[in-house]
C-alpha cells in the first residue's frame, strides 16, 4: 500500500479537486489517500460555505480515504504557517510516500530551487526584501520583487520566470510545502501537476470546471443548475441536504454583526495581541468597526498595500475566534500541531488507522476522551478547535441549528 497525502480545503469538493486526487494518485503510483482538511474557516480568512463534517463526507465519497482536520491556528494562517501545520501532521504519521499538490507551474525542480532559496535567505536576496519592504509593499509582492532580482543576478536560466511564479497562489503555497518538508527533514516526496482548466479565484465555468470562488458564488445567488454541472454527484447531493437543514451557506457577512460588535469592545492593545496585527494596524481596525455597518465595509476602509486583503480577512477572523500571537507562539516553539484529529475515514482509511497507531503525535476519534487525557498545550489548541466550531454554528441559516458543542457529540463520518 502506497500512501498519498493531499492538503485541502475542499470549499466546496469540485470536479477539479476530482482530477487532482486522481492525477495526484497516478503520478505518484499511490492507491490510498490522506488528506489533511481545513476545519470550519479556512485560509483565505473566511468561514467554509459548508461545515467540516460535510465537506468530509464529500471527500471520502471521491476517493479520499482519511480526513484529519488542520487545526484552526494554522487553518487560518499565512502560507508560510498552514503548509507547515499541514505538512507537520502529514509527516507525523509516518506513513506517507508522497506529497501532491497543483500549481501553475508544474516544475517540481524550480520550485524546489525557490524554496532552498527561501529558506537559506541569500544576503541578496534579504538586501533586497527590506528594501521592497520598506517601500510600503505587502509581504508577498516584496519578496516576489527580491527573489526575482536575486535570481537575475545568479544568471539562472529560468531567473525570469521566477517572478511570475511568485504572484500565482498555488505556487506559493507548492513551494511553502516543499519549505516545511525541507525544515522537518522528512521522507515524503514532493510532486506537482498543473491546476486544470480553471484559474484559482476565476469566475469563468470551463466545461464542467469551475473554481470553490466561482461555486461559492453560484450558491450564494441560488444558481443551483451551475453548481450541479461543476462537482461530482455526491457533493451536489451533500450541500442540497446542507441547504434544506439550514445548515448552509455560511458566508462572510453572517458573521457581520457578531463581529463588529466584538471589535466594538475591544481597545486598540487587545487588537494588537491578535496573531499578525502591528503597524497600527490595530487602531485603524478599531476606527473602521465604529463606522462599519458590514464586515466588507470595514475591509474596505482598512486595506493598505502593504495588508492585502485576504491577509486582512485572515486577522478579522482571528480576532472573531479570539486567536492570539501570544498562544500562536507557544504552539510554534513546540513543534506546531499537537495533534491528529480524524474527521472519517473509508474502509481503507480504517485499515491505515491501525498501522499509525505508533504516530508521533496522539490519534483524537473522541473529543472527551481526548480533554481528559492531553497536555495543556494540547488542550489548549484543542479548545480553539471547538470554540471555532461554536461560534461557525452561529453562521447557519437556520436558528435550531445553531446549538454549540457540536465537537463534543459529532461522529467520525465513517462511508
Amino acid at each position: 500500500m502506497k500512501v498519498l497525502g493531499l492538503v485541502t480545503e475542499y470549499n466546496p469538493f469540485h470536479n477539479g479537486h476530482l482530477y487532482h486526487v486522481e492525477e495526484s494518485k497516478k503520478v505518484t503510483g499511490c492507491d490510498t489517500v490522506v488528506c489533511i482538511m481545513s476545519g470550519n474557516f479556512i485560509q483565505r480568512g473566511q468561514p467554509a460555505i459548508v461545515n467540516k463534517w460535510a465537506r468530509t463526507e464529500m471527500a471520502l465519497r471521491n476517493q479520499i480515504d482519511l480526513v484529519i482536520e488542520l487545526p484552526v491556528y494554522y487553518s487560518v494562517s499565512s502560507a508560510e504557517f498552514f503548509a507547515y501545520g499541514a505538512i507537520k501532521l502529514l509527516d507525523s504519521l509516518g506513513i506517507i510516500d508522497s506529497v501532491c499538490f497543483g500549481s501553475e507551474y508544474n516544475d517540481i525542480e524550480i520550485l524546489s530551487t525557490v524554496a532552498r532559496t527561501l529558506i537559506h535567505e541569500p544576503l541578496i536576496y534579504k538586501d533586497k526584501l527590506s528594501y521592497y519592504l520598506g517601500q510600503g509593499l505587502s509581504f508577498p509582492k516584496a519578496r516576489a520583487l527580491a527573489l526575482d532580482h536575486y535570481f537575475s543576478q545568479s544568471g539562472e536560466e529560468d531567473s525570469k520566470l521566477i517572478g511570475t511564479i511568485m504572484n500565482q497562489p498555488n505556487n506559493i503555497l507548492g513551494i511553502e510545502y516543499i519549505k516545511a518538508l525541507y525544515k522537518l527533514k522528512s521522507r515524503i516526496k514532493p510532486t506537482t501537476i498543473k491546476r486544470h482548466k480553471v484559474a484559482h479565484n476565476s469566475h469563468v465555468r470551463y466545461d464542467n470546471y469551475a473554481s470553490a470562488t466561482a461555486i461559492r458564488e453560484m450558491l450564494k445567488s441560488t444558481d443551483f443548475d451551475t453548481v450541479k454541472a461543476v462537482v461530482p454527484p455526491s457533493t451536489s447531493e451533500i450541500i442540497v441536504r446542507e441547504l434544506s437543514q439550514g445548515r448552509a451557506p455560511v458566508l462572510l457577512d453572517s458573521f457581520d454583526t457578531i463581529l463588529l460588535s466584538t471589535i466594538r469592545k475591544m481597545v486598540p492593545s487587545d487588537i494588537n495581541a491578535i496573531t499578525d496585527v502591528g503597524e497600527g494596524m490595530e487602531n485603524r481596525i478599531k476606527k473602521a468597526a465604529q463606522a462599519a455597518g458590514t464586515i466588507s465595509q470595514l475591509l474596505i476602509s482598512v486595506k493598505t498595500k502593504r495588508y492585502t486583503l485576504t491577509r486582512l480577512q485572515r486577522i478579522l477572523m482571528r480576532i472573531l475566534l479570539g486567536l492570539s500571537e501570544e498562544t500562536f507562539k507557544s504552539f510554534n516553539s513546540n513543534g506546531g500541531p499537537q495533534y491528529l484529529r480524524v474527521l472519517g475515514f473509508s474502509n481503507k482509511g480504517k485499515e491505515l488507522l491501525n498501522k499509525i497507531k505508533s504516530s508521533s503525535l496522539p490519534l483524537i476519534s473522541t473529543v472527551p476522551d481526548f480533554l481528559r487525557s492531553c497536555n495543556i498545550i494540547q488542550k489548549e489548541m484543542i479548545t480553539a478547535d471547538i470554540l471555532a466550531s461554536d461560534i461557525y454554528s452561529l453562521g447557519y441559516p437556520s436558528f435550531s441549528q445553531r446549538s454549540g458543542g457540536q465537537d463534543y457529540y459529532q461522529k467520525i463520518i465513517s462511508i
